[in-house]
């Protein structure tokens, strides 16, 4: 013992959260790919691992505020922003069945541009096993994002709303 691992049959496992984690090298200054990300009304237009994003009762986006995001093969979402970073990340929370989803979006200037950080955690008794059960498909999606944050950034013709709007 005095490995600091549970066993696989310890109760305490359940518990244990489970976390995707995305890292990116983007062509392009921090504050380009903060508009991009924190624009989270058209994440739909760049990353198909969302089909739509409603901010509940057109609230800034601010902490408190509640975003519904649908995900083709997840049931609906309704995701609260628990902290803000202006200019540099955000999170947010969901809860579901046995668990809650936090993810984190951050970016942080590089020599060549910009880092983009994307997590999810999934917390709670049944965080670990919806994490097990979803792997594929979350490891998928968070890479579609991450790939669609890239190029929506880098891309000189992509006019961003602005944000709170």
């Amino acid at each position: 013992m005095g490995t600091g691992k549970l066993p696989l049959s310890s109760p305490g496992r359940q518990y244990l959260m489970r976390r995707f984690t995305i890292v990116t090298d983007i062509a392009a200054p921090p504050e380009r790919v903060w508009q991009v990300m924190s624009d989270v009304d058209r994440w739909a237009e760049w990353t198909p691992s969302v089909t739509r994003v409603t901010r509940q009762q057109g609230a800034p986006f601010a902490v408190g505020t509640r975003v519904m995001i649908r995900q083709p093969k997840f049931p609906p979402a309704l995701w609260t922003v628990t902290s803000i970073e202006p200019g540099r990340s955000f999170t947010w929370a969901a809860v579901g069945p046995g668990f809650r989803s936090v993810g984190t979006h951050r970016v942080d200037a590089t020599s060549t541009g910009s880092r983009a950080t994307l997590s999810l955690d999934l917390q709670g008794p049944l965080g670990g096993l919806f994490g097990r059960l979803t792997r594929g498909i979350t490891e998928r999606y968070i890479r579609f994002e991450a790939n669609g944050l890239k190029a929506r950034s880098e891309d000189p013709t992509y006019r961003h709303a602005m944000v709170g709007a």
